[in-house]
C-alpha cells in the first residue's frame, strides 16, 4: 500500500510539474480550436493532419471548457487504441468515420496536445497527407496498400502504405530496399491489373493517383539479366538459352543483330548509333531514366528511348553473340507508319527517325515555349547565332542535341533587289552532295532496215539533260548512219510503249527502260503529211490455240519485238505492204518450199485471182550475221513471253480466203495491239492512211511453228562500245563538303519570300559551317531521285580515318590554341551495297572500348582492318571530335589485328563502273 500511495504521489508531482509549461485553459482551446495553428486551419496540398480518437478529445472539450485544471474531467493521455485493429501492426479499422471515430487536427495542434498530455506508450502517431483530388482537397485517412512482390517469387508479398500523392519512384525504392537490391542493378515496375493482365509503371515521377494505383493492387518489381534482357520479356522456351548466353562472355559491343527480314537497314543504324561512345556510356550508366519524357506531344512516350536503352545493354552486356530486335522493330513501326512491315528503306531515314525519337523522349525541356525566329537585321554574326543557339536550346535540350547538333549559317540574296537575310539553323547531320557527271551512259538496240543485220547492242554517252536528238548524234557515230534516218522508242511487253520526238528530254528515259532506235527511210516520219514516206509500227500476234465450245479460234498473244517500216505514204497496196513486212522479217521467216505451194487448194487459187491479193510470196531467204549470237535483251519483250490482247475482229480483219502458201495475214490495230481501227482509204488502186495506223501481223500457230524461227528472231549482236569499261575518279570528301557550302540558286519549286520586294524569288543561297558538334554525322547522297530518274551514284569517296579537319570550313572565329576542336577522327561507316531496287547494309565501326575495327553484318561480326574500311558502299560516316575522344577515354595507337573473311560482299570490294 505504501509503494501504490507513493506512485499516485509521484504521478501527482509530474502532474503538477507538466501543469506549470502548459498554458491556460481557455489558451489551449483557442490554440486548439482555431487561429492558423487549429482546427479551423484550410486544407493544404501535402500538409501532414493527425487522427485524434473522438472519445478522448470530446472529454478534452469537456475539461477545458470546465476551466477547472484540478477538475476530475482531466483526459489523460492521448490513447488511440480504440482507432487500432490491433496493437501489433497498427493497422486502422476499416470504416472509420470523422466526427463520430475520430478528429483531425493540424500537425502544431497535435504537438501542442502531445507535449501538453502525452501519447500513450507505445502507440504511433496516426499522421496522414492532405491530398488534392480533383476539385477537392482532403485529408488522406486511409494511405494506398500495395502488395510488393518480386518478378522471381511472385507467392510472397510484402505489404507496404504509400499515400496518394507519393511517387511511383518511392514505391520502386520502398521496394529495392525492401528485396535488398544492390545499388548497381537495374529494376522497373509493372502492376497487376483486377483482369490478371500486366502493366508497366513507366513514368515514375507521376504520383500513385496519377498512376491510378489502388489498395490491394499487386506490384511487381523486375530486375534486368546480366546480359542486358528482362526476365518479363523474354518466353518461357528460350529460358534454357538465356542460361546458356549468360555462360558466354565476349567483348561488349561486338554483337550481331538478326535481319528479321528486309531490316538491315535497321541493323546497320543501330550499330553505328550504338557505337558513338558518349551515347551509349549514358545509356549504360542509367542517366536516360532520369530524363525520360513521358509528356512530350512531338515524342514518343519515352518507349523508343526505352527500347533502345535496352538493345544497348544486351549488346554491351557480353553476354550475346547476336541479339533479336524485333521488340525495338515493333516500336518504331508503331510509331513510324512507313517502317511497318518488312519492306526495304534507307539506313539514313531509319537513323533521322530515331535521332529525332531520341531527341523528343529525352528532351529535357517539359514545356516548350514560343521561340520568334529573328533574322540579323545587319547584326553581327557572333550576336545572331549565339541567339539562335540559345532560342533552340530553350526548346530542344537532350543528349541528342548535346552530342550530334551543330549550327549553320544560311544566307540568301535576292535577285531583284540584293536584300540579304542571314540566319543560323541547327542540324543534326550534313547531307552533302556527290560531284555528279554531266554525262549519262545509255544502252539501246540499233535495229537497221537491212534484213540481213541484227539487232546491235551499243552504250552511248550522252549529256544528262540532253535530248532524244542528242541520243541519236551519239549512235550515228558508232554507226555512221545520219541522225535524220533514226527513231527512237521504248519497248514493252512486245509493244512500242512511247515513240519519241527528236526534241523531247532523255530525263524521261529510265536506265530500266528497253530503248529501240530504228533505222527509217530518209523521207519518212510519223504524222507529217507533207513526206512521202510513212512509218508504220508493226506488232506480231499469234492466234491462241485454245478452243472454244464451237471449236474455233479465239485470243491472239503479241510475241517478239515489234518493228518500226518506212512505206509509201499514198496508194500501197496490200500486197505489197505484204512483200514489204516478208523481206524485212526475212532474216528468221522462212520461204515456202515449192512443195508448200503446189500442195494449195485449186479452189481457192481460182477465188483469188478475182480478187486483190492479200498476202504474196517471200522475198528473199534467211541470211547469217557475223558476230557473237546473244539471247534477247532483257526488256520482258523476249519471244518466250507474250502479251495477251483481244480478239475483236474488226472491219478491217482481212478474210481468211489466202492461198496455203501465204504465212500471215494483215490487221490494223490500236498502239497497244489490243484492237481493230479503220485509219486506211482503199479502193481499186491501194490503199493510203487517214492518221497514225499500227499494223498487227496476225501468225497462224501451225504457220509460226513451221516458218518463223524464234531464235533468230531473238538474236542479237553486241557493237564494241558494249565491251568498254571506264572507271570513275575517285573524289575526296572534303570536295563533297566544299559542294555542300557552294552558292546556289533556289528551284523554282522552293522560292524564297523576300520581306523587302513582297513577293516570292529564286534567290541564291549559301549554306556555311558556323558550329560543329561533338558526332557529325555526314550523310553521302548516293541516291539521286528526279520527276523521271533514279539512280544511286557508286563514286568512291576518299575519307580520311583520322584528323579529318574542318577548321578551312568553320567560318566561326576559331581557338588557334585548340586545334583539337576542329579535327575528328572515323568511328562509324554504314555501307550500302546493290542498286537502288534492292540492296543491302552492313556497318564498320571502331568500339570504344578496345579501339579495335569490326564488321557487322547482321547476325555476324568480324574484324576487319582499317584499309578495309574505305569503299564505293560507303553512305553514312560517323565521327568524333577529337577533344571528345581524349576526354572520354586517353587511347595508344590503335591496334590493327589481322582480319578475318568478311561477312558478305567483301568490305574492300571494287565494282567497275561505266562513266
Amino acid at each position: 500500500m505504501a509503494a501504490v500511495a507513493a506512485n499516485v504521489a509521484a504521478a501527482a508531482e509530474d502532474r503538477e510539474s507538466q501543469r506549470e509549461n502548459v498554458p491556460g485553459l481557455e489558451s489551449q482551446r483557442r490554440q486548439i480550436e482555431n487561429g492558423e495553428s487549429g482546427r479551423e486551419r484550410p486544407l493544404r496540398a501535402g500538409e501532414s493532419w493527425f487522427l485524434v480518437e473522438q472519445h478522448w478529445y470530446k472529454q478534452w472539450e469537456v475539461y477545458v471548457q470546465g476551466g477547472d485544471q484540478d477538475s476530475g474531467t482531466f483526459p489523460g493521455c492521448i490513447n488511440n487504441a480504440d482507432l487500432f485493429e490491433d496493437q501489433v501492426n497498427w493497422r486502422l479499422k476499416k470504416g472509420l468515420v470523422e466526427g463520430e471515430d475520430y478528429v483531425l487536427l493540424p500537425a502544431a495542434a497535435w504537438h501542442y496536445l502531445v507535449d501538453w498530455y502525452g501519447l500513450e506508450h507505445g502507440q504511433p502517431p496516426i499522421e496522414r497527407k492532405v491530398v488534392e483530388l480533383p476539385s477537392v482537397q482532403k485529408v488522406e485517412v486511409y494511405p494506398v496498400e500495395l502488395l510488393l512482390v518480386r518478378h522471381s517469387d511472385m507467392d510472397t508479398p510484402h505489404i507496404a502504405q504509400f499515400s496518394h500523392t507519393d511517387s511511383v519512384d518511392l514505391v520502386l525504392r520502398t521496394a529495392r530496399e525492401q528485396f535488398l537490391v544492390s545499388p548497381q542493378e537495374e529494376t522497373r515496375l509493372w502492376i497487376k491489373n483486377a483482369e490478371g493482365s500486366f502493366e508497366r509503371l513507366c513514368n515514375t515521377r507521376v504520383t500513385l493517383l496519377d498512376a491510378a494505383l489502388k489498395t490491394g493492387q499487386v506490384v511487381i518489381m523486375e530486375t534486368r539479366n546480366k546480359d542486358g534482357t528482362w526476365p518479363s520479356a523474354q518466353p518461357q522456351a528460350v529460358n534454357t538459352a538465356l542460361e546458356e548466353d549468360e555462360e558466354f562472355q565476349g567483348q561488349p559491343g561486338i554483337c550481331g543483330l538478326t535481319n528479321l527480314g528486309n531490316t538491315c537497314f535497321m541493323n546497320s543504324a543501330l550499330q553505328c548509333l550504338s557505337n558513338v561512345p558518349q551515347l551509349t556510356e549514358y545509356f549504360l550508366k542509367n542517366h536516360y531514366l532520369e530524363e525520360l519524357n513521358f509528356c512530350n506531344p512531338l515524342g514518343m512516350k519515352g518507349e523508343i528511348a526505352e527500347a533502345y536503352a535496352d538493345l544497348v545493354k544486351q549488346a554491351w552486356s557480353g553476354h550475346h553473340r547476336s541479339i533479336v530486335p524485333h521488340v525495338f522493330k515493333t516500336k518504331v513501326g508503331h510509331f513510324a507508319s512507313q517502317f511497318l512491315g518488312y519492306q526495304q528503306h534507307d539506313s539514313q531515314e531509319l537513323l533521322s527517325f530515331l535521332l529525332d525519337g531520341l531527341h523528343e523522349d529525352l528532351n529535357r525541356v517539359k514545356k516548350k515555349e514560343y521561340v520568334e525566329l529573328c533574322d540579323a537585321a545587319g547584326r553581327p554574326d557572333q550576336e545572331v547565332a549565339q541567339e539562335a543557339w540559345q532560342n533552340h536550346k530553350r526548346r530542344n535540350d537532350s543528349v541528342i542535341v548535346d552530342t550530334f547538333h551543330g549550327l549553320f549559317k544560311s544566307t540568301l540574296v535576292c535577285p531583284d533587289c540584293g536584300n540579304v537575310s542571314v540566319t543560323f539553323d541547327p542540324f543534326c547531320y550534313l547531307s552533302v552532295p556527290l560531284p555528279v557527271s554531266h554525262k549519262r551512259v545509255m544502252e539501246v538496240f540499233f535495229v537497221s532496215m537491212d534484213p540481213r543485220r541484227k539487232p546491235e547492242q551499243h552504250r552511248l554517252v550522252v549529256p544528262k539533260k540532253g535530248k532524244i536528238s542528242d541520243l541519236c548524234v551519239a549512235l550515228a557515230k558508232h554507226t555512221g548512219m545520219s541522225p535524220e534516218r533514226m527513231m527512237v522508242a521504248d519497248v514493252f511487253s512486245h509493244r512500242f510503249y512511247k515513240i519519241y520526238q527528236l526534241e523531247e528530254s532523255l530525263s524521261s528515259i529510265l536506265d530500266r527502260d528497253d530503248i529501240f532506235i530504228y533505222e527509217v527511210s530518209g523521207r519518212s516520219a510519223i504524222g507529217e503529211n507533207s513526206r512521202e514516206d510513212v512509218v508504220l509500227p508493226i506488232y506480231l500476234r499469234e492466234r491462241t490455240p485454245a478452243r472454244d465450245y464451237n471449236n474455233s479460234y479465239y485470243g491472239l498473244m503479241l510475241f517478239g519485238h515489234p518493228l518500226l517500216v518506212s512505206v509509201p505514204r499514198d496508194r500501197l497496196s496490200w500486197d505489197a505492204l505484204y512483200h514489204i513486212l516478208l523481206y524485212r522479217l526475212s532474216r528468221y521467216v522462212t520461204r515456202p518450199s515449192s512443195d508448200d505451194e503446189d500442195d494449195g487448194d485449186e479452189k481457192a487459187d481460182m477465188e483469188d485471182k478475182d480478187s486483190m491479193p492479200k498476202p504474196g510470196h517471200v522475198a528473199g531467204g534467211s541470211s547469217q550475221d557475223s558476230g557473237p549470237e546473244q539471247a534477247g535483251p532483257s526488256s520482258g519483250v523476249a519471244g518466250g513471253s507474250r502479251a495477251p490482247v483481244d480478239n475483236s475482229p474488226g472491219p478491217s480483219h482481212w478474210p481468211q480466203r489466202a492461198r496455203r502458201k501465204h504465212l500471215f495475214t494483215l490487221q490494223t490495230v490500236n498502239s497497244n495491239g489490243t484492237s481493230d481501227r479503220s485509219t486506211f482509204n482503199e479502193d481499186t488502186h491501194g490503199v493510203s492512211f487517214s492518221s497514225q495506223p499500227y499494223i498487227a501481223i496476225d501468225w497462224e500457230p501451225e504457220m509460226k511453228k513451221r516458218y518463223y524461227d524464234e531464235v533468230e528472231a531473238e538474236g542479237y549482236v553486241k557493237h564494241d562500245c558494249v565491251g568498254y569499261v571506264l572507271k570513275k575518279a575517285p573524289v575526296r570528301l572534303q570536295e563533297c563538303i566544299e559542294l555542300f557550302t557552294t552558292v546556289e540558286t533556289l528551284e523554282k519549286e522552293n522560292p524564297w519570300y523576300c520581306p523587302t520586294c513582297k513577293q516570292h524569288q529564286l534567290a541564291t543561297k549559301k549554306l556555311d559551317l558556323w558550329m560543329l558538334p561533338e558526332t557529325l554525322i555526314i550523310h553521302l547522297k548516293r541516291f539521286s531521285y528526279t520527276k523521271f530518274s533514279r539512280e544511286k551514284l557508286d563514286t568512291l569517296v576518299e575519307f580520311p580515318i583520322r584528323d579529318l579537319d574542318f577548321s578551312e570550313f568553320v567560318i566561326k572565329p576559331q581557338n588557334e590554341s585548340a586545334p583539337e576542336l576542329y579535327k575528328y577522327d572515323l568511328i562509324a561507316v554504314s555501307n550500302h551495297y546493290g542498286g537502288l531496287r534492292d540492296g543491302h547494309y552492313t556497318t564498320f565501326a571502331c568500339n570504344k572500348d578496345s579501339g579495335q575495327w569490326h564488321y557487322f553484318d547482321d547476325n555476324s561480326v568480324s574484324p576487319v582492318t582499317e584499309n578495309q574500311i574505305e569503299s564505293k558502299a560507303a553512305y553514312v560516316l560517323f565521327y568524333q571530335r577529337q577533344d571528345v575522344a581524349r576526354r572520354l577515354q586517353p587511347q595508344p595507337g590503335l591496334a590493327e589485328p589481322p582480319a578475318s573473311p568478311a561477312c558478305g560482299p567483301p568490305p574492300n570490294s571494287e565494282f567497275m563502273d561505266v562513266n
